[in-house]
């Protein structure tokens, strides 16, 4: 089943969740402060599509971020960021069961056989 993942209180997911239903996609969506987030998923997000597509540096998040903590970022140290506060993840991100979909692109929230 496919999945969305996300904070229940973005935009971005607002608008990705009205689409699936539009479009009568039956998902399971995965807030990270309610359902959790951990280490493993992170970082299968982050193999996937990259760092730089899994961190969100324009968020409201990153702007209230130290700059001590922003300096010499390394991946591990992002990680340890993004776990801390799951709202440094770009939003949504979508797993169609093909791919994982960084972001709401309507066109591209399709199931595999579609």
């Amino acid at each position: 089943m496919p999945v969305l993942y996300g904070v229940k209180n973005c935009d971005s997911v607002r608008k990705a969740q009205a689409c699936l239903a539009a479009s009568r996609i039956d998902y399971r969506f995965h807030d990270y402060r309610v359902d959790g987030l951990d280490a493993d998923l992170l970082q299968s997000f982050i193999d996937a599509l990259g760092l730089d597509a899994v961190l969100n540096q324009r968020s409201t998040s990153w702007r209230q971020l130290s700059e001590e903590q922003k300096q010499d970022l390394s991946p591990e140290r992002a990680v340890q960021l993004m776990l801390a506060l799951p709202t440094l993840i770009k939003r949504p991100i979508f797993d169609n069961g093909r791919q994982l979909i960084v972001g709401f692109k309507p066109e591209l929230y399709t199931l595999p056989n579609d």
